[in-house]
């Protein structure tokens, strides 16, 4: 559907109020238009009275039948926000609702990943019914055919709903009740139901709780959420969450943008501004977290002479409470080990609450009353991945479902991931050491820019420096706001930005002047783009051809033939390490849908890398070159003038191609050579990779005692430059934590200086790009980088190369695949292989 017509739906503008050129695109018919209203409005489950719907289908049970149809067909959330239409009206309840959707995915026999993430969620809070249950009902399902009695899907189901949680500030509401409910009602519940007859809707927690509990399970109540203006939510660790699928409907899109927006100091009338959405469809969403058990809403929801006595042993919502330690755990980044503090419980969400703390101990203990900007530390699904599969802690992967679906972990549940993250193991076996690497590492980073006071030496002096709150963003979460919306909830929540190195190429990094960034500036400099400038402006570099989409080889070309391995990125995925002997099939296929980067890497096995941090020391840069101090190869110098390497932060990658005699690196080294081997071979398995590194560990330890080792300077190329906080070495992250400190790159002065180094790198880079964009028409930097400095959308992605180019000989140069005569290239469709 068109979005001016969506718009305009949307505004109840009906026919005759119309545009013209909104008429246009319909044909000029009000038919038409009268048609995307109605599906609009079952779409977007909107009210009947007050929208444009009433004017076109004039009856409502109707349109409501219609809208329950449409939303069971499409496996939607059941609309709480009409209850008492669908309850009181049409009878039907979310458990029956449920229920038929059930049935109708049973009888369907589709698998319960068809089921949407929150509509799982709801199904399981409300059936009881999760994988494993829908599992065994199928298989009872299948089995009841083979015999001469069959059992349908429907006799298999639940007959009522399981016990679920109800918060006592929930309103019960009457539903549809007849003469001959009441006649099968206990004395007390025939009291409950005269009261709300009476007196109306009453509060949960004003009734018994096994009578609500009661009348709720017949369904003769329904329950409603009630959100206003000024409450304020936070959201604890997932439980209860179903990680199915993404289905991209109205409500769970919503719900989605409003998680990764939302924080426990913002009022829901606050956030509705800063996302631009209707204050209506935002307390639709909160009030469906809490009602999930996803949210609490903080404050004093009910006083304590309203509470009937029986709540008092009754189960809350916040199923964290009772797997938590009572006390709230804390840990210092300068000693490193867990203080234990009386006040309030790991789950507290009222942080105002605390009591004054010794300013001495640990920073985070005197939080302070009013709200205050906070670091955003932006990740990317990469690092979910590890949490969830490494099997690090036992309630660590609550948390890292939180970090992907939610897209966010706020500071006040940073104290309980910390206390997860303290019981992860320091070695394990094979691929999982990655893991446990990266878990460890990220609770180092957490410590060491949460609270900090060393992070913030130029506070006010009115203001006491505690440091600042920390808060971790999921990158890909943040792109799913549009761009405007993006950078309001970053500007009205953070004061800084800091990514982790390296993002995933597979992903668009956050572009941001304001708050400043400690990343990629733009999401060009986190591109193969970036590669090819370094090495353009340094004239240094690994020989490297990068093929745009399309192209196709007939042979290895002769500058990557002395090599045993290459480094292979295919656009937008991350690199892999591939042998020679079997490539060129491999990238003629890259070559069918991407453009792709070939790069040499190791003449004798696997190249060696080493990861030399930045900013650099001053006594460093007056040493001489060393295999143990790189920062002053000639190539670093050269980048240094061209790069602002000092008010940022981040690593560059050093490479020896030819590592006959030289032993393989440890520690930092092994941990960034896994991160190159894990990309894909010819054969589409990476097993061949883990082989090759194996032998290599084992010829360089054989060879270490034998040899000297030897550190020519003529060796080393830089391969490439991240910016950011590197995850995957211990060794590498505590040397940029420590330089970040002593060259006070979070102070203003050194902020405002990398605000303008950033936009001038942005500059250059963006023109970079576009002087390799079309052969034909001259690169000009002014003309050049004003489209692409506004941030197009987040599926637009980075410009793919029309030209392919190769670095050699320290030069960057169009190559045509004609010199020497024997490399030949062609396009796809004007040639085949020989």
């Amino acid at each position: 559907m068109n979005t001016d017509v969506e718009f305009h739906i949307r505004q109840n503008y009906p026919w005759n109020k119309l545009p013209a050129n909104v008429k246009q695109s319909l044909g000029n018919s009000q038919r038409e238009y009268d048609k995307h209203v109605l599906l609009y409005s079952i779409r977007n489950q909107l009210r009947f009275r007050n929208n444009l719907v009433r004017h076109v289908k004039k009856d409502e049970r109707k349109y409501y039948e219609e809208l329950l149809k449409y939303s069971r067909e499409h496996l939607m959330l059941y609309p709480y926000h009409l209850s008492d239409i669908m309850v009181k009206g049409l009878r039907v309840t979310p458990f029956s609702y449920y229920i038929s959707i059930m049935e109708d995915i049973m009888n369907c026999e589709k698998s319960y990943d068809s089921l949407p993430n929150f509509t799982a969620a709801d199904c399981l809070r409300l059936l009881g019914i999760g994988r494993n249950q829908y599992i065994d009902l199928m298989n009872q399902c299948r089995s009841s055919k083979k015999f001469f009695r069959r059992k349908s899907a429907r006799d298999l189901l639940p007959a009522k709903p399981v016990e679920i949680s109800v918060e006592p500030w929930w309103v019960a509401q009457t539903g549809y009740i007849t003469e001959d409910d009441i006649r099968i009602c206990s004395p007390a519940e025939k009291r409950a139901i005269d009261k709300m007859i009476d007196s109306g809707p009453q509060l949960a927690g004003s009734m018994e709780y096994n009578v609500v509990l009661s009348l709720y399970n017949r369904g003769y109540i329904y329950l409603d959420v009630p959100i206003s203006d000024d409450s304020c939510i936070s959201v604890p660790p997932l439980e209860g969450f179903v990680m199915n699928r993404v289905q991209g409907d109205y409500f769970e899109t919503l719900l989605y943008k409003i998680f990764v927006s939302i924080d426990e100091q913002t009022t829901v009338s606050e956030l509705a501004n800063v996302l631009e959405i209707d204050l209506g469809l935002v307390k639709n969403a909160v009030s469906m977290y809490c009602r999930l058990g996803f949210a609490i809403k903080k404050g004093q929801v009910i006083s304590p002479d309203q509470l009937h006595p029986s709540w008092k042993s009754a189960p809350s919502v916040n199923r964290l409470k009772s797997t938590m330690d009572p006390q709230k755990m804390l840990l210092s980044w300068e000693g490193g080990s867990p203080v234990m503090e009386a006040g309030s419980s790991a789950t507290d969400t009222d942080t105002t609450s605390l009591e004054d703390q010794d300013t001495a101990s640990v920073s985070s203990l005197s939080i302070p009353a009013a709200p205050t900007k906070r670091i955003a530390f932006l990740f990317d699904s990469t690092l979910t991945a590890f949490l969830m599969m490494g099997n690090l802690s036992p309630n660590l992967k609550s948390h890292a479902v939180t970090m992907f679906e939610v897209g966010k972990l706020s500071d006040e549940t940073l104290d309980s991931f910390l206390m997860e993250l303290e019981k992860v193991e320091s070695t394990a076996e094979g691929e999982a050491q990655r893991y446990f690497d990266h878990a460890l590492t990220l609770r180092n980073t957490i410590l060491f820019l949460r609270y900090n006071k060393e992070l913030t030496p130029d506070q006010g002096p009115d203001v006491p420096n505690i440091g600042l709150p920390l808060d971790l963003l999921r990158c890909e979460s943040l792109l799913g706001l549009d761009p405007a919306t993006c950078s309001r909830v970053l500007n009205k929540n953070y004061k800084l930005l800091v990514s982790m190195a390296p993002l995933s190429n597979e992903i668009r990094p956050i572009s941001s002047c304001t708050p400043q960034h400690i990343g990629p500036a733009i999401p060009e400099v986190s591109s193969i783009w970036f590669k090819l400038y370094l090495y353009h402006v340094t004239g240094h570099g690994p020989p490297s051809l990068l093929l745009s989409k399309g192209s196709r080889l007939r042979k290895l070309p002769d500058i990557f033939q002395a090599y045993d391995r290459l480094l292979i990125t295919s656009w937008g995925h991350d690199p892999g390490v591939v042998p020679t002997s079997n490539v060129l099939t491999m990238l003629n296929d890259a070559l069918t849908h991407s453009a792709v980067l070939i790069q040499g890497h190791g003449m004798h096995g696997h190249g060696e890398m080493v990861h030399v941090p930045f900013p650099f020391d001053e006594e460093d840069l007056k040493g001489e070159f060393s295999y143990s101090n790189m920062c002053v190869h000639k190539a670093l110098k050269v980048l240094r003038d061209k790069v602002d390497l000092e008010h940022q932060c981040g690593y560059v990658t050093m490479l020896n191609c030819n590592n006959r005699h030289r032993r393989r690196p440890s520690d930092a080294d092994a941990g960034a050579d896994s991160d190159f081997g894990t990309g894909f071979d010819a054969n589409g398995s990476n097993e061949s990779f883990e082989l090759v590194a194996e032998e290599n560990n084992g010829d360089g330890s054989k060879r270490q005692g034998t040899e000297a080792v030897s550190s020519s300077e003529d060796e080393w190329v830089p391969l490439e430059l991240c910016f950011g906080m590197p995850l995957f070495s211990s060794e590498l992250n505590r040397k940029v934590c420590q330089r970040i400190v002593s060259h006070k790159l979070c102070s203003k002065d050194s902020l405002q200086e990398l605000l303008h180094s950033s936009r001038k790198l942005s500059l250059k880079v963006l023109s970079f790009v576009q002087s390799f964009q079309d052969c034909n028409q001259p690169a000009d930097p002014d003309s050049g980088v004003s489209g692409p400095l506004s941030q197009p959308p987040a599926e637009s992605g980075v410009p793919l190369p029309a030209l392919n180019l190769l670095f050699k000989d320290g030069q960057l140069k169009e190559w045509s695949g004609k010199a020497p005569p024997s490399l030949h290239i062609s396009t796809v469709q004007r040639d085949q292989p020989t």
